[in-house]
């Protein structure tokens, strides 16, 4: 029995989501073992994402110990993955997609984000502060960091009003009992590659092992959407702190590819849908349209707000 030895998060999600890889790679006959650190991203908590100052303040710690040999795999949120990836590691595998969707959690089971009430809204997430501000400008977006057993206590704390998140992690960690309100992904749609985990590697891993982990956790299907998407995020050098979204869905042997641009404030919003059947080619067809409708422009802004 070959064992695995997989990089991860020390959050209680990452956790989650490293041992959903572990049960996968036991069923084809492997054993595996936790490697748990903390990054960048999970110490720094007084400062937003886009203040610290790196791409990959989630992954870059993995990627050290990926290319020391420390370990065999890293497992990330794929939409915590920048937009470039080093040369010297591969993507192999993305896990079955949950449900994409965005959710408002609050401790009033009747808060909806279409009350005229001003309420203070938690999100760490400068895509969701974004629509926040062009759907429902009647609310503050106030800074909400760690993980997310931290931000259920600030919400209960009175921090906030209400949260906004992903319903993969929600779901996953059993806060679902605190959801409000589900947000369809055609108003709020969803950050590059949101419900699903990636599984990164060394390019210099044994080719046959490469092999044989991308067929135990890799859903064709959801690969499908998520390169389509990366495309997108590739071509516009998106990230988890800049607003550019995108996602696609498998229709028959059709992907529809939907993503966009917001400015920070919510005033200029820019979005298309494309339907093809080569993910990458998808993407940067997408992107183009965005481009030669002002995308850069916007980003160009949100950059200087960001980092002045």
């Amino acid at each position: 029995m070959q064992h695995i030895r997989i990089g991860t998060r020390n959050s209680a999600l990452a956790l989650w989501q490293a041992n959903h890889i572990g049960h996968l790679l036991e069923k084809a006959g492997f054993s595996y073992e936790l490697m748990a650190i903390s990054t960048k991203g999970d110490q720094v908590l007084d400062r937003s994402l886009s203040k610290i100052g790196s791409k990959g303040v989630f992954t870059e710690e993995l990627e050290t110990m990926l290319r020391q040999g420390e370990i065999d795999i890293a497992q990330h949120s794929a939409k915590d993955l920048p937009s470039h990836l080093p040369d010297d590691l591969a993507l192999i595998a993305y896990t079955e997609r949950e449900a994409a969707h965005d959710v408002v959690l609050s401790l009033d089971p009747n808060l909806r984000l279409d009350t005229p009430k001003k309420l203070k809204i938690g999100t760490s997430s400068t895509r969701r502060r974004a629509f926040l501000q062009h759907f429902y400008p009647q609310h503050e977006a106030v800074e909400m960091r760690g993980n997310l057993q931290t931000r259920l206590e600030k919400l209960k704390q009175g921090t906030c009003d209400a949260m906004l998140l992903a319903y993969a992690g929600v779901h996953r960690m059993d806060m679902s009992g605190y959801i409000t309100q589900h947000l369809d992904v055609s108003q709020f749609v969803p950050a590059v590659g949101q419900g699903s985990v990636a599984i990164q590697c060394a390019v210099n891993l044994d080719a046959s092992l490469k092999e044989q982990i991308r067929v135990a956790c890799n859903h064709e299907d959801t690969e499908k959407c998520l390169l389509a998407e990366r495309s997108l995020l590739y071509q516009l050098e998106g990230g988890c702190s800049v607003p550019v979204y995108g996602h696609a869905v498998l229709e028959g042997s059709s992907l529809h590819l939907t993503g966009g641009v917001l400015s920070l404030n919510g005033q200029q919003k820019i979005e298309f849908t494309q339907i093809g059947t080569h993910p990458q080619i998808l993407g940067e067809q997408l992107a183009g349209d965005l481009v030669n409708s002002g995308a850069r422009k916007i980003l160009q802004a949100i950059r200087a707000e960001l980092n002045p």
